[in-house]
């Protein structure tokens, strides 16, 4: 009954496993957890690795139905939480909202039909098939029922805010909680808005006033709780081109056709009939502190369709050229939070009706919004893909004069900012929702724009605190550091001197992946307005830090070019593989790259081979009046020698930067020897502390990554597996032939273990750092992938890091044990990877089907004829598998082998001596690779942990005693 990979991840989040004793009652109906209480919070990413996990676990070991209940307060990310899950399981959700009754606020305890939602259940859980309620946000009543067959039911998820009742409770295997996302970023902003006079227990009782009396209770019985810290983000942005409507070529307001002409040419017509209408009540609310000239950046907008209510923080958008840049940033709260916003003194400023009209065309939407207040129409296309939504309004004929310029802003200039009335005072006399003391009316217009308050000064439970040390409400802006701007009359705007004077002034804080990446383009779009064309951006940090993911996720959203550093590698340098080294980059080179961009004039840039370790080529560069924006990208973008050329400073840290480190110490603490994370990275990454920490903190804009892609769903890539011949022209035929691209890699896999660990004598690849060796690089992988059904879900990217860092590796005593070597074809579409992969120990190869779409990937597999063939096994456990069982269990090589994995890592030991790191025998935290020092180290390991148990029963011992000699003089006394 033992699951290592559950066990590790049930370690990973801090609770114990234990087994279930078998139950005598025959009863179906109930069915306790065997899983044990969570003490503390996680992340949504790790919540989400660690409900699948748990999913997969109580699948395999318990019979019948495994129920999930995912409860929290409103805008908390419970139904993203649920699909997201679903997406990867398969299984069946059921939405509590549609057990309501036909009031309209859902959140009411009242409303919420818990008998059918009861039967439901327990008919899933006795094997038969039942129904449960639709329930219709317009009509406001149940319309019908939707059949849930038991035999498609293995999973089945309860998604509301009561999910944790409990009247439910008995009926889940697994209860998870989960807290944050808008709702305490509502809190921090509300906070932020009225000052400190009111307590943090008052604003909740405002805003959420059933939270603390009917939800919160029931959060504490979670066995998994998550801390949700995500409200926005532009990693998945929406992109949209608006007009107005009498510019179209198309029929006036979809009278009767909505024509489309799709990428091949070829016309289509959508009915009337199939277009969606919605109508919408958007509404801004003005903070009761704010004056009259207060950005709208300051105001909270709430949706209002049907009888839901959907909130968003601002206008948070970017504009650049015609594109209106909008993150996913509304969430769904109950109509007592809009009644709670008001109370407190916040004003409905302005209000509006929309009328939509949509139909969806792949990826794309199109809609035609009347706006009442405006009395006009406008034709808006949407999409996730910029040139995507680019080249189908000109395909489509949409000539006319965009409009970038929002709604709510189109109407304050028609007819002004409304007058700002004097907010109502709070009560300080008794409230209801059980106030218990006296609340002073709120403060007046702050004095201070930029004040943060930090919510966890004060001492709260984990469902109301969030996990990171400070709230950030209002997003500080870019302003430039020199005062000579007002002197500049003098001086051109274009010219090298204004350049050379105008510098930015740093950003205060640090600030997560999230906000980092809007505050990076609003800090181009300042620099844009302000300055001439080109802005040159430098983004720096260590290796694996999210570097590259965010110059590119900027990039998509400015839509500028991205030039990697490691283009100007000298070849003779990278023969050593001194990719760390700065004297490794060609800086003449760069320098004069630089200057003809600042120039305007065009530039070749060098493109670098790293597998035959030399320039394959120079590409041309030109920065346009456009565009106007370039970024560099490096782990030294950052130097002196490079920055004082930069318009905007970057520095990102984290990602498997931080998550290597982690890990590190938990392999070591799980072997009995404690190391601090600073002596860990002194080792691991021994030149970021000496030669690249140092430049970071110039930075305009620090950004810490907390972003874990192998946890989170959000950079899944599934993957289907197969040993099953396939023909290469059966290959060809399911890929897109005019997108078609192949390649060759070869490469080759190192496992490291720390001796000691405790694996049954077998190697475990949960046990094991992977180290992929691939065109010159070297690619970390320090969490396995996620396994369901015949799917591996794995990271999008590889995770690059230096030669220094798999040294250090091996300098804190991780051993290497196992050893692959294979060579790759790979041919894909843009859409579809498919890559055949010769590995040395295996008779045949293995062909493996990538993709970021689930269905695409399934339907190639079946295409091919794959069907009944998979397998989620991994090359190790296949190579391990066709080892002789003596030396499966101490080697993932053949003894043949043993000689060639020990030359390859004497051969990284070398190469980073030569430059100038310390030898495992030179380092104080170093392990030699040898046999006899595993034993002895493994030796020390166990005397360290008899020690500590020595300690621990002298302790318990002499308490004992004292006990029972204290008990035997109260008894003579007494006598």
């Amino acid at each position: 009954m033992d699951d290592e990979v559950v066990q590790r991840v049930f370690q990973e989040g801090g609770r114990d496993y234990f087994q279930q004793q078998p139950s005598t009652s025959t009863s179906t109906s109930s069915s306790s957890s065997i899983l044990q209480s969570l003490p503390l919070h996680v992340s949504f990413d790790h919540g989400y690795y660690l409900l699948v996990k748990s999913i997969q676990e109580l699948r395999e070991k318990k019979e019948g139905l495994v129920t999930v209940g995912i409860g929290g307060p409103s805008g908390s990310g419970k139904t993203s939480l649920a699909e997201k899950v679903a997406s990867v399981i398969g299984c069946t959700v059921i939405p509590m909202e549609n057990y309501r009754g036909g009031t309209d606020e859902g959140t009411d305890l009242d409303s919420i039909d818990f008998d059918a939602l009861i039967r439901n259940l327990e008919d899933l859980t006795e094997g038969k098939d039942t129904k449960i309620p639709v329930f219709d946000f317009h009509q406001k009543k149940r319309v019908g029922s939707k059949a849930i067959k038991s035999a498609m039911s293995g999973v089945v998820i309860v998604d509301g805010t009561y999910a944790l009742h409990a009247k439910l409770r008995s009926l889940l295997d697994i209860r998870v909680a989960v807290v944050g996302g808008v709702h305490f970023s509502l809190l921090s902003k509300v906070r932020y808005d009225i000052g400190d006079s009111c307590s943090l227990d008052y604003l909740i009782d405002s805003i959420f006033p059933l939270f603390r009396k009917h939800i919160e209770p029931d959060l504490h019985h979670a066995q998994i709780r998550i801390n949700n810290s995500f409200v926005s983000s532009f990693r998945e942005a929406i992109y949209k081109l608006k007009c107005r409507s009498e510019l179209r070529p198309l029929k006036s307001h979809l009278d009767i056709i909505l024509p489309w002409q799709s990428p091949d040419g070829q016309s289509t017509f959508f009915l009337k009939d199939e277009a969606q209408t919605d109508n919408f009540i958007e509404m801004y609310l003005r903070p009761p502190s704010a004056n009259e000239e207060a950005r709208i950046n300051d105001w909270i907008k709430v949706r209002q369709s049907g009888i839901r209510y959907y909130l968003s923080l601002g206008d948070q958008r970017i504009v650049d050229k015609n594109f209106i840049i909008r993150p996913t940033a509304e969430f769904e709260v109950g109509r007592m939070t809009l009644g709670g916003l008001l109370a407190l003194g916040y004003n409905v400023v302005v209000s509006y009706k929309r009328a939509s009209t949509s139909v969806n065309i792949g990826s794309l939407s199109l809609s035609l919004e009347t706006i009442d207040t405006l009395g006009e129409t406008f034709l808006v296309l949407r999409g996730s893909d910029r040139k995507t939504v680019g080249a189908e309004a000109l395909r489509m004929g949409i000539t006319g004069q965009w409009l970038t310029k929002s709604y709510l802003e189109m109407i304050l200039e028609r007819k002004g900012v409304p007058r700002l009335n004097t907010p109502p005072l709070v009560s300080a006399t008794s409230v209801s929702h059980n106030q218990e003391k006296d609340i002073a009316a709120p403060k007046p217009i702050r004095t201070t724009p930029n004040l943060v308050y930090q919510l966890e000064d004060l001492a709260q439970p984990w469902t109301r605190s969030p996990t990171k040390s400070k709230m950030e409400p209002v997003l500080p802006t870019w302003h430039f550091a020199s005062s000579d701007r007002s002197h500049g009359g003098s001086v051109a705007t274009g010219s090298s001197a204004f350049r050379d004077t105008m510098k930015l002034a740093p950003m205060p804080d640090s600030y997560d992946l999230d906000r980092g990446l809007l505050l990076a383009v609003q800090g181009i779009q300042f620099l844009l307005e302000n300055k001439s064309v080109p802005v040159i951006v430098g983004i720096g940090g260590p290796s694996g830090s999210g570097k590259t993911s965010l110059a590119h996720k900027m990039a998509n959203i400015v839509g500028c070019e991205v030039v990697s550093l490691e283009s100007y590698f000298r070849p003779e340098q990278v023969k050593d593989f001194k990719y760390d080294d700065f004297n490794s980059l060609d800086l003449p080179l760069l320098s004069k790259n630089i200057g003809d961009i600042k120039h305007g004039r065009k530039t070749k840039i060098p493109v670098f081979n790293l597998e035959t370790g030399s320039r394959s080529c120079f590409k041309e560069l030109e920065i346009s009046e456009d565009c106007g924006v370039i970024i560099f990208e490096g782990v030294y973008a950052l130097h002196p020698e490079i920055r004082k050329s930069l318009d905007l400073w970057i520095a990102v840290v984290g990602g498997v930067h931080s998550h290597l480190i982690s890990r590190v110490q938990r392999d070591k603490s799980r072997v009995g020897c404690f190391m601090s994370q600073n002596e860990i990275m002194m080792t691991v990454f021994p030149i970021f502390q000496q030669h690249i920490e140092p430049h970071l903190v110039h930075a305009h804009l620090k950004i810490r990554n907390d972003f874990d892609p192998v946890l989170s769903p959000e950079s899944s890539l599934f993957v289907l597996k197969s040993n099953k011949q396939v023909a290469y022209q059966d290959i060809l035929n399911i890929l897109d032939s005019v997108k078609f691209c192949s390649s060759v890699q070869n490469f080759i896999d190192i496992y490291l273990r720390l001796p000691g660990t405790p694996a049954n004598g077998h190697i475990a690849e949960s046990d094991c750092v992977r180290v992929r060796i691939c065109e010159g690089r070297f690619a970390l992988l320090i969490r396995e992938p996620i396994r369901e059904g015949n799917f591996i879900i794995q990271p999008k990217v590889d995770f690059d890091i230096s030669i220094s860092t798999v040294s250090g590796l091996l300098n804190l005593g991780y051993q290497a044990v196992a050893y692959i070597e294979a060579s790759a074809l790979i041919y894909q579409d843009g859409k579809i990877l498919i890559e055949v992969d010769h590995l040395q120990d295996a008779p045949s190869p293995y062909l493996q089907i990538k993709g970021v779409n689930k269905e695409a990937v399934a339907a190639a597999g079946s295409a091919l004829k794959l069907d009944g063939s998979y397998t989620t096994k991994s090359y190790l456990q296949i190579i391990l598998e066709r080892l002789p069982l003596v030396e499966r269990s101490y080697s993932g090589t053949h003894t043949h082998q043993a000689a060639r994995l020990q030359e390859l890592v004497e051969s990284i030991q070398s190469q980073w001596t030569k430059q100038g790191g310390s030898t495992p025998s030179e380092s104080s935290q170093s392990r030699e690779v040898s046999p006899m020092d595993g034993i002895i180290e493994d030796m020390q390991c166990r005397i360290r942990r008899l020690e500590r148990w020595h300690t621990i029963n002298t302790v318990l011992w002499t308490f004992l005693m004292s006990a029972l000699i204290g008990y035997s003089l109260y008894q003579r006394k007494r006598q």
